[in-house]
């Protein structure tokens, strides 16, 4: 895609297909750049119902109607929600997609959480310096997600 981009960002079914061509394109990537590869089945949101009301949503982000980028939520029942499942398509990095998912998602979140919470695998050296610039910090391992090596939160 060249040119100006019209991204438009809605929570989405996560079961619809626009939102699982995003998840399996996440689950692809991280097969590919994971030292181990990567099992969904594996991780802490197996399944894509965890992104469903009422505990979580999935954003969906289109580029001229085309699914280029998702982000989901999840809500664990206290004060806090967890940033779960970002991706952007390569043929869409660098142009702000991901920063405008990341700001959605955290005004998601503030409507009923007052800390965002993610965790990032160590070979996403992308992702560790957008959350940094965004005003995350890191933090201790708050979900024993077995592919993080970064956990980071956000007061909103």
């Amino acid at each position: 895609m060249s040119g100006r981009l019209n991204i438009t960002i809605e929570i989405t079914d996560p079961f619809s297909t626009d939102a699982q061509f995003c998840l399996q394109s996440y689950f692809d990537e991280l097969a590919d750049r994971f030292d181990a590869g990567f099992d969904p089945g594996a991780s802490s949101a197996p399944d894509a119902g965890a992104f469903q009301e009422p505990n979580g949503l999935l954003l969906v982000a289109r580029a001229d109607g085309e699914p280029v980028g998702c982000a989901g939520l999840k809500f664990p029942g206290d004060d806090t929600a967890e940033v779960k499942r970002v991706w952007v398509s390569s043929t869409v990095r660098g142009r702000g997609v991901a920063s405008t998912l990341m700001a959605e998602i955290e005004r998601q979140a503030g409507d009923r959480a007052s800390v965002v919470r993610l965790d990032t695998n160590k070979t996403l050296t992308e992702a560790i310096a957008m959350y940094k610039r965004l005003g995350y910090h890191e933090i201790d391992d708050f979900n024993n997600e077995p592919y993080a090596h970064h956990w980071f939160e956000k007061k909103l």
